[in-house]
């Protein structure tokens, strides 16, 4: 049997990653720091995945294993110099904690002169293998990468699937939605012998297809969020059910489509049928998926290079509409939450230095059109919340 070493045993490690290589044929090591979740996986070499369907369909996956990246640093190095495929879904912070002993195992491989690997970091983030690679390198001397890149591939990845958790008797149950998308690189493999993923896509240009799940589906995500926050709504299924929400952020989604068209020359029609399984997605009435976990960090979600601002200002460089996705900015300036930090932060500056140069300094939007477009939004959405 194949083996594969996932560092993560979250939500996204058990119930996708983790399930899709199991379901390959690979017997999978979890590498993690939580004890209850390492305990409870080791006890049956096993656990429950739910599918949120009409059915609540239980899964049950193995077999697999999992060790403590702290207190048994040499079990993990041994698992992964008899490994086939290393992958990794921990959070781009945490991608600089899981270097060292990776470092030191992909070293201690070396030795066994094994065959090539490919390293995977899975997370929501544009090239997360690349980061990694370059978080290893600063542990590394030049003679000691090269041979580390001798035989380790790092190919970058895109990934998408609402993974989410609940308590049960038996522990954390994780539950996740049918859909999913993983999309791997396959120009920056190296391993080419491991027989192809079932359902995973291997393209040799991921830009497209990462700015897709940003550009439409986070951005959509997020839109829903800061719209029903106006209206008072509690859950993104809540606030779809809501025409004027549901029409803008279709809206914003279609005028994303444009882009695509431009940049990439996707289809209308292969857009048209992304944009309608992304927000048939949404409205999966099994999810409950909370306003505020949504559109927490919203300073973050409204930079110069994320979901909202990246696509209006790529539509107005080139002359085509961008008003919906205005909206949607407009929204996001308006959220506020006391129990987020990044929120709290975005409605005290403009407090003190008004909407416009809040604009410029947390969006790096300084053309007087675009902010006019953006400020008349603001107005409007206003007397709609009151």
């Amino acid at each position: 049997m194949m083996k594969a070493v996932h560092f993560g045993a979250g939500n996204i490690g058990r119930g996708f990653i983790g399930n899709v290589l199991s379901k390959a044929g690979f017997e999978v090591c979890f590498v993690d720091v939580n004890p209850e979740m390492i305990d409870t996986i080791n006890k049956t070499n096993s656990y429950k995945v739910e599918l949120l369907d009409a059915d609540h369909t239980i899964e049950v996956i193995s077999p697999v294993s999992a060790l403590n990246s702290i207190t048994q640093e040499e079990e993990v190095i041994a698992n992964i110099g008899a490994a086939d495929l290393i992958t990794l879904s921990v959070g781009v912070p945490n991608l600089s904690k899981v270097a060292n002993i990776l470092f030191k195992a992909l070293l201690s491989r070396a030795e066994l002169r094994k065959g090539p690997i490919d390293i995977i970091a899975n997370e929501n983030a544009i090239n997360a293998s690349t980061t990694l690679r370059k978080e290893i390198e600063r542990l590394a001397s030049a003679e000691e990468m090269a041979t580390i890149l001798s035989f380790a591939g790092f190919p970058n990845a895109a990934v998408d699937r609402l993974a989410l958790s609940r308590r049960t008797n038996e522990g954390e149950l994780v539950q996740v939605e049918p859909f999913f998308e993983w999309i791997i690189n396959r120009s920056e493999m190296l391993n080419h012998s491991l027989p192809l993923l079932d359902k995973v896509i291997y393209v040799d240009d991921l830009t497209p297809y990462i700015e897709r799940k940003l550009f439409i589906v986070n951005m959509g995500h997020a839109a829903a969020a800061y719209l029903g926050y106006l209206y008072n709504e509690p859950t993104i299924q809540r606030a779809l059910a809501h025409p004027d929400i549901e029409a803008t952020v279709q809206g914003a989604m279609y005028e994303v489509a444009r882009y695509f068209e431009a940049a990439y020359g996707k289809s209308a029609e292969e857009l048209q049928s992304f944009i309608e399984t992304t927000c048939k997605r949404f409205r999966n009435e099994q999810v409950s998926d909370d306003i505020f976990r949504v559109g927490r960090s919203p300073i973050r979600k409204l930079g110069q290079d994320e979901r909202l601002v990246k696509p209006a200002t790529e539509l107005y460089k080139r002359g085509l509409p961008y008003s919906q996705l205005a909206k949607v900015i407009a929204a996001g300036y308006l959220f506020s939450n006391t129990k987020d930090e990044e929120a709290v932060e975005l409605q005290d500056y403009i407090s003190e230095q008004g909407l416009i140069s809040a604009l410029a300094a947390f969006s790096h939007i300084t053309e007087p059109e675009v902010q006019e477009v953006i400020r008349q939004h603001v107005s409007a959405l206003t007397a709609v919340s009151k």
